[in-house]
């Protein structure tokens, strides 16, 4: 019997599965459909030694609690708050450019130190995820987004309100750590109701409000700066945030399977909502003692669990490739204000509308990357005689996940690298504004479509902190993102237009191989992290039955 199949029980009178098959053929009848198929399993392998293997069960019927006990009502109610929620982080930094200069004139002071408050942005940017990741997978996901819109909203009240470059100072840093922190945990939270077989299509909602903040924010901060002065973008964020805080804090469940397991378990104190006061009573007092969680002590968030994923083989892999694509993406959004000024002499608004098309790529490719990816999820479970189970999940041990996850990052992103080197020369050549603003789409959807895939397969590696992981990966995006824009527009004074595009489009090419590798290493990789993790908690559990005794 394979490990998949172990807890499945037989329906009595099924036929067995002919141990005289053919090697190369799963023991499916023609009636079992797309979702039951003979599962990866060692007697598979014995099959390819030429080891007839044991009968396996034509039927199986998985036992086990369900993966979330979440209606589908209830998990797209979680996701679309999730998705809403995205949207802050990137529309804050975004939000804020084309005010620039009447901030400068406002507050007295020059241009070079208003962006001065955009490198402090960018450090906590990248360092606050790293906490409050940590915090949301150990005390949930609720405290969390709500102390980080708490501290957000009382942010941009303070800066509606200032009159001093230093209180703009201060005030844009903890902007950044209440609006940056959300973004772990709003993937974070479809790790939480969404089996692998159907999360890349929540993540790529989740990625849409990602995508939408870089290409609106301009655009709305240039109307409510030109119309009603620059404070009034303060004002939008701070209503923004307390129109989402108020239902959220009402009606959206926990979710986090530290706190609430898989939403059976009710939650207490802080976690809880008005939800989680009715599901309290309707649920059984006697609840089983292995469905309650052990007791948690908090404690204060560690910054460091964020780099320990940074050390591990194929997640350092992902996230350095990851990175390269980011950069691309950053570098294309931070220079082309600038760009399009000098080439097309536009004002502020037409360069915030300019934006547009680059954000709509975006969008298209976060929605229409997770069906991608569910549909390519399928597709090789079936080819492989792999059993999906959406209501249970599934047990990735049996399943390549990287092999699934990144088969569709190779066409889409050779478009994406094509279009970013057509672009670049396009801007060289200084053709109708129709060129790059049709190029920006095919980069958006290309290069953006691709580090959201990526993305889905860093929530699939490290399910069990996914907020932590995510926090790890937006530090070294920001980090790198960071460095980049401090010397870009060197770069495209030396080089020049084209070049330097160019450049930066083999980048991506010349570390492919990076995906390459951890398609074919991964698997193995991933395997000896969870048996070292494994030995960890057993080691840990002796030496507490040791202390106790």
């Amino acid at each position: 019997m394979s490990p998949k199949l172990a807890s499945g029980s037989l329906n009595s009178g099924k036929e067995e599965a002919s141990s005289g098959k053919q090697e190369d053929q799963p023991s499916v009848p023609s009636s079992a459909g797309n979702r039951i198929a003979s599962v990866v399993s060692p007697e598979n392998e014995a099959c390819e030694r030429g080891i007839d293997p044991a009968p396996e069960p034509l039927h199986p019927v998985s036992s086990g609690p369900a993966y979330s006990v979440f209606t589908k009502t209830t998990k797209r109610w979680i996701i679309a708050m999730a998705a809403c929620a995205s949207f802050v982080s990137p529309m804050t930094a975004n939000i804020y450019f084309p005010a620039l200069n009447p901030i400068a004139a406002g507050l007295g002071v020059s241009v070079n130190l208003i962006n001065l408050t955009l490198t402090t942005y960018m450090v906590f940017q990248a360092i606050a995820p790293t906490i409050v990741g940590d915090f949301g997978d150990m005390a949930g996901r609720r405290p969390a987004f709500i102390i980080c819109f708490t501290i957000y909203i009382f942010a941009n009240l303070g800066l509606a309100l200032q009159n001093n470059y230093a209180a703009l100072l201060v005030l844009r840093m903890l902007q950044s750590a209440g609006s940056s922190g959300t973004l772990s945990l709003c993937y974070a939270a479809v790790a939480d109701v969404a089996v692998s077989a159907e999360r890349g299509k929540y993540m790529g909602i989740v990625g849409a409000g990602i995508n939408i903040g870089p290409a609106l924010s301009p655009v709305v901060g240039g109307i409510l700066a030109e119309y009603l002065g620059w404070r009034a973008i303060f004002w939008f964020c701070l209503i923004y945030a307390a129109t989402w805080l108020v239902p959220y804090t009402l009606a959206v469940p926990e979710t986090c399977r530290k706190v609430v397991g898989n939403g059976s378990i009710p939650a207490r104190g802080w976690n809880m909502t008005m939800i989680d006061s009715l599901r309290c009573r309707r649920t059984p007092e006697h609840t089983a003692a292995t469905d309650r969680p052990a007791e948690r002590q908090l404690r204060f968030p560690n910054p460091l669990n964020a780099l320990r994923v940074v050390f591990e083989k194929d997640l350092a892999l992902l996230l350095f490739y990851n990175t390269m694509i980011y950069l691309v993406f950053i570098l294309i959004a931070a220079t082309l204000s600038t760009e399009f000024a000098e080439i097309y002499h536009l004002t502020d608004l037409q360069i915030g509308l300019c934006y547009l098309p680059y954000g709509l790529g975006c969008c298209v490719a976060a929605i229409s990357q997770g069906y991608i990816l569910d549909a390519n999820y399928r597709r090789i479970a079936r080819k492989i005689g792999f059993a999906i189970d959406y209501k249970r999940g599934d047990d990735l041990r049996e399943f390549p996940i990287e092999k699934a996850r990144l088969m569709p990052v190779y066409p889409i992103l050779s478009t994406g690298i094509a279009a970013v080197i057509c672009y670049g020369w396009v801007l060289h050549a200084e053709t109708n504004l129709a060129g790059p603003l049709v190029l920006l789409f095919i980069v958006g959807l290309c290069v953006t479509g691709s580090f959201g895939i990526l993305n889905t397969l860093l929530v699939d590696l490290y399910p069990e902190a996914p907020a932590t992981a995510v926090a790890a990966n937006n530090l070294v995006r920001c980090l790198f993102g960071a460095a980049g824009t401090a010397f870009i527009e060197s770069m495209l004074r030396a080089l020049g237009r084209g070049w330097t595009y160019t450049f930066w489009a083999l980048i991506l090419v010349v570390f492919s191989p990076a995906l390459w590798i951890l398609t074919m290493r991964g698997p193995r990789w991933r395997e000896e992290r969870r048996v070292r993790k494994l030995k960890r908690r057993e080691e840990g559990d002796s030496a507490g039955s040791a202390e106790s005794s």
